[in-house]
């Protein structure tokens, strides 16, 4: 059976599930594209369901199988792969880190935000945490994240919840009246705070800061994306956490 109605109850819910509200209420979130969706059953996420169209009945037996006026009615893509999955929302509770990690404090665009977690998977930042910041599970970050989202703990909470998760933990702020962090030696286990793509750190996170250490530019260059910035930052703290240990 195929649905060719956009009234259809399951199609009203994956629409509504672009809005952030529903995400929550639901406990749900999207994740859209063939090589997406793959990877989201690899990583062993909680898929709800999978909705297709036609041609991809034969790849998942068990999915919805919808229209193609349908599926476009529920895609976030330009030109739709025909293929999108209901992830169950993972339920992680604020704790302390285990290893190296990233604080992200008020970053608000999506875009930049899944950039950052498709980073810190690749450069071994497992744990994150979220003050103020953009939904880390709206389409856009999700797609920007490149799979990363399915490998990393996301903690969320205010300021003074996350603060208190990572009491004990030295923070590294990332700020340009830091030390040069290219000569800077980072301790053995740290979080990494990346701030605001306008405004930076906020003061209180900063108050908390261990070290503040920056990224050298040429005086015609007055700032980074916050998203280069903590690609920039992760990967020259752990390659001299590398060179400390020889």
């Amino acid at each position: 059976m195929v649905i060719t109605s956009k009234s259809n109850p399951l199609i009203k819910t994956v629409i509504s599930l672009s809005d952030k509200k529903f995400r929550k209420q639901l406990g749900l979130y999207l994740v859209e594209g063939l090589k997406p969706v793959k990877e989201c059953l690899a990583a062993g996420c909680e898929v709800e369901k999978i909705i297709c169209t036609p041609e991809h009945e034969a790849m998942f037996p068990n999915a919805v199988i919808v229209s193609e006026s349908v599926f476009k009615s529920i895609s976030g893509e330009k030109t739709p792969q025909g293929v999108l999955a209901v992830v169950k929302l993972p339920e992680t509770e604020l704790k302390p880190p285990e290893n190296c990690s990233l604080l992200l404090d008020c970053v608000q665009d999506p875009g930049n935000l899944g950039t950052v977690i498709r980073t810190a998977n690749a450069a071994g930042y497992n744990e994150i945490y979220l003050i103020n910041c953009t939904d880390a599970y709206s389409p856009k970050a999700v797609r920007a994240s490149m799979s990363g989202i399915f490998f990393v703990n996301v903690y969320c909470g205010s300021r003074e919840e996350v603060l208190n998760a990572l009491s004990g933990v030295p923070l590294i702020c990332a700020d340009m009246d830091g030390e040069d962090i290219f000569s800077f030696n980072p301790p053995e286990k740290f979080c990494l705070c990346i701030g605001n793509e306008g405004g930076g750190i906020s003061k209180e996170v900063k108050s908390c800061a261990a070290h503040t250490v920056k990224i050298p530019m040429q005086s015609t260059c007055e700032s980074l994306n916050a998203a280069v910035s903590a690609g920039i930052a992760m990967y020259a703290l752990k390659n001299n956490l590398k060179s400390n240990k020889r």
